[in-house]
């Protein structure tokens, strides 16, 4: 194993000219790749941005972020990936809590970083061209020497911060080591999904913030492999794109997956290239399964992880994809674990290890999982369980879930989190905001099932004395405050919020009659 810039360096040296990334607008060889990074290293040293320092980046394009996080790793920096889909305040909340001294932004965002107030940040540059007074990211670079700061970067350094929300409502920095994503690129998640570099060709369409969509634009750069990028998911171009890249390999949410069987057309298209279809982050259903097996005649593989790990932990392997046979059980699991993963299914309260069946909390023991949660020692301690000084403990998931002949099975999650369309949102927060409206005196939200996204979030309502409010007023009043895909589809009024002696909402009496009779709960 090596770090990142190391991979990425030994690659520019080999193939300077074979093909790193492929976009709408642009391609990048691995020498141009090389020579960026090493502009953009020069570019944040002339700012004085150094060891220990965060950048952030505010964009849909890959190739550019993974730039920036090479070039920060250079210098000893940090690069911090913003979600895109956050409201200003939640936007300036991260920027501030990492202390980012520079944020590279596309224009589309501008307008949401005028309304950030964040005092360390120094410069705003332009991801696509210069706007306004924004200086573009391009020309910024052709300010700066190709010169590689040639500074050495240590395997138990961080290269990387991501954004993951708390069950308080508080996005957490998710810290990942350099040897944290090279167990990812060179074993855990590589191998899982069958990816070797060159002359295998990966299709990411995931968002940058997304240790998935980040996470495999640094696969493949360090495994010498083409990437074909999109900074939107757009399904004809996906479908298009497979067959004139000769893609090879590709990841997907299940909601992806629907949208790209819905257009028209699908069945007449060029797969022929696909070896594998890697899938994750929120149920599938059995219908949409079949129907992608059927139109892209590949292997499919489903994968569990987190931020926190570095990605994918487990692998249910594509001969347990077998929906109308004997196998059919095993596609609500997660798999197994992938090499070098360990996991447990502890229960909380005692400590012990749950029999096989019992459900209790999800542990996890492997190389991938996070260094920290930045400048946050108590979160990162209530985290691990028996970590030494070398940083080797077993992780906390929080899901709950099951082990059964060696297969996970996910049976909820233990913090209530609700996932859709591979997005991970946390009630607490969006709870925080529902309760500032003036007509609210209770609420609680929930998942509750949706064909199209896995799960949808509801919000359940009790009403002042005398108030008014409907479900359209509500939902336009959490969308003034939070990111849209944070807010309610759907509010339920009731009586009565269920809660247990001690005042504790009983969700699980709020989301039974949704989820009854429903064996796959969560992925």
């Amino acid at each position: 194993m090596n770090t990142l810039i190391d991979a990425v360096r030994g690659q520019a040296r080999d193939k300077p000219d074979a093909l790193a990334f492929w976009t709408p607008t642009r391609s990048w060889s691995f020498a141009q790749l090389e020579e960026a990074a090493n502009r953009a290293a020069q570019g944040l040293r002339a700012l004085g941005i150094g060891e220990g320092e965060r950048v952030a980046c505010l964009t849909k394009h890959t190739a550019e972020c993974v730039v920036l996080t090479l070039a920060a790793c250079k210098v000893g920096a940090v690069c911090m990936p913003v979600n895109w889909r956050l409201a200003p305040p939640e936007i300036e909340y991260i920027v501030n809590h990492g202390r980012a001294r520079l944020m590279v932004s596309d224009s589309a965002f501008l307008a949401a970083m005028r309304a950030v107030r964040a005092p360390a940040l120094e410069r705003t540059l332009a991801t696509e061209r210069t706007i306004g007074d924004k200086q573009g990211f391009g020309e910024w670079l052709g300010g700066f020497d190709a010169l590689d700061p040639d500074r050495p970067a240590a395997m138990h350094d961080t290269a990387l911060q991501l954004y993951s929300s708390g069950t308080t409502g508080l996005p957490k920095g998710v810290e990942l080591s350099h040897e944290n994503l090279s167990v990812f690129v060179h074993g855990g998640v590589s191998a899982a999904i069958g990816y070797g570099g060159a002359p295998d060709v990966m299709l990411n369409v995931l968002p940058t913030y997304h240790i998935a969509g980040v996470g495999i634009g640094l696969l493949t750069a360090c495994k010498g492999g083409p990437s074909v990028l999109y900074p939107d998911f757009d399904p004809p171009a996906v479908l298009d794109a497979i067959g004139e890249h000769r893609v090879t390999h590709a990841f997907f949410v299940p909601a992806m997956i629907q949208f790209l069987l819905q257009v028209p057309g699908v069945e007449t298209r060029d797969y022929s290239s696909l070896k594998a279809i890697s899938y994750g982050a929120s149920p599938i259903s059995d219908q949409v399964l079949i129907g992608a097996m059927r139109t892209f005649q590949c292997n499919f593989l489903q994968v569990y992880g987190l931020t926190e790990t570095t990605g994918a932990i487990t692998r249910l392997a594509p001969e347990d994809h077998d929906p109308e046979g004997p196998k059919k059980h095993l596609l609500r699991s997660a798999g197994k674990p992938i090499d070098g993963v360990e996991i447990r299914v502890v229960d909380p309260a005692s400590g012990k290890d749950c029999a096989d069946g019992e459900v209790g909390e999800v542990w996890i023991r492997s190389r991938q999982n996070m260094k920290a949660y930045w400048s946050n020692p108590k979160a990162t301690a209530d985290a691990y369980v028996d970590r030494n000084s070398a940083g080797w403990g077993w992780f906390r998931s929080g899901d709950a879930g099951y082990l059964r002949d060696g297969y996970l099975y996910l049976h909820d999650r233990i913090k209530d989190m609700i996932s859709s369309g591979g997005e991970n949102i946390y009630p607490a927060e969006v709870e925080n905001a529902l309760m500032q409206h003036p007509a609210v005196a209770d609420g609680a939200v929930i998942g509750v099932p949706d064909a199209q996204w896995g799960e949808a979030v509801k919000a359940c309502v009790v009403l002042r004395p005398g108030a008014q409010a409907s479900a359209a007023e509500i939902i336009e009043f959490l969308r003034a405050r939070i990111a849209h895909y944070k807010c309610p589809k759907s509010v339920d009024f009731l009586d009565a919020i269920p809660r247990n002696p001690t005042g504790k909402i009983l969700k699980r009496v709020l989301r039974e009659p949704y989820w009854r009779g429903r064996e796959r709960r969560v992925n």
